[in-house]
Protein backbone atom coordinates (compact mmCIF):
# COMPACT_ATOMS: atom_id res chain seq x y z
CA UNK A 1 0.00 0.00 0.00
CA UNK A 2 2.89 2.76 0.54
CA UNK A 3 3.64 2.55 -3.27
CA UNK A 4 0.19 3.45 -3.53
CA UNK A 5 0.28 5.96 -1.24
CA UNK A 6 3.76 7.24 -2.74
CA UNK A 7 1.95 7.55 -6.48
CA UNK A 8 -1.38 8.63 -5.77
CA UNK A 9 0.36 11.53 -3.98
CA UNK A 10 2.78 12.22 -6.77
CA UNK A 11 0.22 12.67 -9.05
CA UNK A 12 -1.59 14.78 -6.32
CA UNK A 13 1.15 16.55 -5.05
CA UNK A 14 0.77 19.97 -6.86
CA UNK A 15 -2.59 20.40 -6.19
CA UNK A 16 -2.19 20.03 -2.92
CA UNK A 17 0.27 22.51 -2.78
CA UNK A 18 -2.46 24.77 -4.27
CA UNK A 19 -4.75 23.42 -1.73
CA UNK A 20 -2.57 24.25 1.45
CA UNK A 21 -1.12 27.28 -0.44
CA UNK A 22 -4.84 28.61 -0.56
CA UNK A 23 -5.17 28.35 3.04
CA UNK A 24 -1.45 29.59 4.34
CA UNK A 25 -0.19 31.31 1.62
CA UNK A 26 3.10 30.82 2.32
CA UNK A 27 4.94 28.19 0.19
CA UNK A 28 7.63 26.83 2.39
CA UNK A 29 4.98 26.24 4.87
CA UNK A 30 2.53 24.53 2.34
CA UNK A 31 5.56 22.48 1.47
CA UNK A 32 6.06 21.30 4.97
CA UNK A 33 2.28 20.49 5.38
CA UNK A 34 2.07 18.67 1.85
CA UNK A 35 5.18 16.81 3.88
CA UNK A 36 3.55 16.18 7.25
CA UNK A 37 0.27 15.09 5.17
CA UNK A 38 2.39 12.13 3.59
CA UNK A 39 3.61 11.41 6.73
CA UNK A 40 0.53 11.29 8.15
CA UNK A 41 -1.39 9.12 5.37
CA UNK A 42 1.74 6.94 5.55
CA UNK A 43 1.56 6.36 9.70
CA UNK A 44 -2.42 5.49 9.63
CA UNK A 45 -2.00 3.40 6.34
CA UNK A 46 0.20 1.30 9.06
CA UNK A 47 -2.40 0.79 11.13
CA UNK A 48 -5.73 0.51 8.47
CA UNK A 49 -6.31 0.28 5.25
CA UNK A 50 -7.39 4.11 3.57
CA UNK A 51 -10.21 3.27 1.42
CA UNK A 52 -10.20 6.81 -0.43
CA UNK A 53 -6.15 7.83 -0.65
CA UNK A 54 -7.16 10.73 -2.72
CA UNK A 55 -9.50 12.17 -0.25
CA UNK A 56 -7.77 11.07 2.75
CA UNK A 57 -4.89 13.35 1.34
CA UNK A 58 -6.89 16.17 1.01
CA UNK A 59 -9.04 16.59 4.00
CA UNK A 60 -5.68 15.56 5.88
CA UNK A 61 -3.83 18.52 3.74
CA UNK A 62 -6.98 20.82 4.18
CA UNK A 63 -6.89 19.73 8.41
CA UNK A 64 -3.60 20.43 8.73
CA UNK A 65 -3.30 23.70 6.84
CA UNK A 66 -6.19 25.40 8.82
CA UNK A 67 -4.58 24.00 12.01
CA UNK A 68 -1.10 25.54 11.14
CA UNK A 69 -3.36 29.13 10.79
CA UNK A 70 -5.32 28.60 14.29
CA UNK A 71 -1.59 28.15 15.95
CA UNK A 72 -0.47 31.14 14.12
CA UNK A 73 -3.52 33.28 15.12
CA UNK A 74 -2.81 32.43 18.96
CA UNK A 75 0.59 32.32 18.77
CA UNK A 76 0.18 36.21 17.25
CA UNK A 77 -2.04 37.05 19.43
CA UNK A 78 0.13 36.15 22.55
CA UNK A 79 3.17 37.64 21.16
CA UNK A 80 1.27 40.54 20.75
CA UNK A 81 0.05 40.62 24.32
CA UNK A 82 3.92 40.05 25.57
CA UNK A 83 4.97 43.19 23.01
CA UNK A 84 2.33 45.51 24.92
CA UNK A 85 2.68 44.14 28.24
CA UNK A 86 6.76 44.83 28.06
CA UNK A 87 6.13 47.99 26.61
CA UNK A 88 3.81 49.15 29.72
CA UNK A 89 6.54 47.35 32.01
CA UNK A 90 8.78 49.84 30.44
CA UNK A 91 6.79 52.76 30.42
CA UNK A 92 6.24 52.05 34.16
CA UNK A 93 10.11 52.12 34.29
CA UNK A 94 10.14 55.36 32.29
CA UNK A 95 8.25 57.54 34.81
CA UNK A 96 6.26 59.06 32.19
CA UNK A 97 2.64 60.47 33.59
CA UNK A 98 -0.42 58.29 33.36
CA UNK A 99 -1.66 60.62 30.62
CA UNK A 100 1.11 59.56 28.43
CA UNK A 101 0.74 55.80 29.20
CA UNK A 102 -3.14 56.21 28.43
CA UNK A 103 -1.80 57.98 25.23
CA UNK A 104 0.37 55.18 24.70
CA UNK A 105 -2.18 52.13 25.54
CA UNK A 106 -4.30 53.86 22.69
CA UNK A 107 -1.59 54.37 19.67
CA UNK A 108 -0.28 50.94 20.51
CA UNK A 109 -4.28 49.25 20.49
CA UNK A 110 -4.82 51.54 17.10
CA UNK A 111 -1.56 49.86 15.73
CA UNK A 112 -2.78 46.40 16.82
CA UNK A 113 -5.92 47.01 15.19
CA UNK A 114 -4.22 48.19 11.89
CA UNK A 115 -1.92 45.16 11.72
CA UNK A 116 -5.16 42.92 12.45
CA UNK A 117 -6.48 44.18 9.29
CA UNK A 118 -4.13 43.43 7.05
CA UNK A 119 -3.23 40.13 5.32
CA UNK A 120 -1.38 37.72 6.74
CA UNK A 121 1.63 37.72 4.59
CA UNK A 122 2.13 41.30 5.05
CA UNK A 123 1.75 40.74 8.83
CA UNK A 124 4.45 38.31 8.80
CA UNK A 125 6.78 40.59 6.29
CA UNK A 126 6.82 43.06 8.38
CA UNK A 127 7.29 41.96 11.32
CA UNK A 128 9.83 39.33 9.71
CA UNK A 129 11.79 42.78 9.18
CA UNK A 130 10.81 45.05 11.77
CA UNK A 131 11.18 42.55 15.17
CA UNK A 132 13.63 39.75 13.80
CA UNK A 133 15.66 42.22 11.59
CA UNK A 134 16.09 40.28 8.61
CA UNK A 135 16.65 41.46 5.41
CA UNK A 136 14.07 41.31 2.31
CA UNK A 137 15.63 38.83 0.59
CA UNK A 138 15.32 37.11 3.35
CA UNK A 139 11.71 37.50 3.93
CA UNK A 140 11.27 37.08 0.30
CA UNK A 141 12.79 33.28 0.04
CA UNK A 142 10.60 32.59 3.53
CA UNK A 143 7.54 33.75 1.74
CA UNK A 144 8.54 32.53 -1.25
CA UNK A 145 7.69 35.65 -3.42
CA UNK A 146 10.08 38.01 -5.15
CA UNK A 147 11.88 40.72 -2.62
CA UNK A 148 9.94 43.59 -4.51
CA UNK A 149 6.68 42.09 -3.35
CA UNK A 150 7.76 42.17 0.60
CA UNK A 151 8.84 45.63 -0.11
CA UNK A 152 5.25 46.79 -1.43
CA UNK A 153 4.28 44.42 1.89
CA UNK A 154 5.64 46.19 4.26
CA UNK A 155 5.29 49.73 2.41
CA UNK A 156 1.75 48.67 2.78
CA UNK A 157 1.86 47.85 6.42
CA UNK A 158 3.71 51.14 7.46
CA UNK A 159 1.03 53.01 5.36
CA UNK A 160 -1.84 51.37 7.11
CA UNK A 161 -0.63 52.49 10.70
CA UNK A 162 0.60 55.74 9.55
CA UNK A 163 -3.07 56.16 8.93
CA UNK A 164 -4.02 54.45 12.20
CA UNK A 165 -2.05 56.86 13.77
CA UNK A 166 -3.49 59.74 11.87
CA UNK A 167 -7.11 58.67 12.69
CA UNK A 168 -5.93 58.63 16.00
CA UNK A 169 -4.58 61.71 16.59
CA UNK A 170 -7.95 63.49 15.07
CA UNK A 171 -10.15 62.17 16.67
Amino acid sequence: MPAVLNTIFQLHRRSLLWTVMKIVRDHQTAEDLAQETYLKAHRTLETRAIEHVEGFLFQTARNLALDHQRRAKVRNRYETRDAVREEVEAVALSGRSVEDDLIERQRQQALEAALADLPLRARTAWTMAQLEGRTYAEIAEHLGVARNTVYNDIKRVMGHCQDALARLDRD
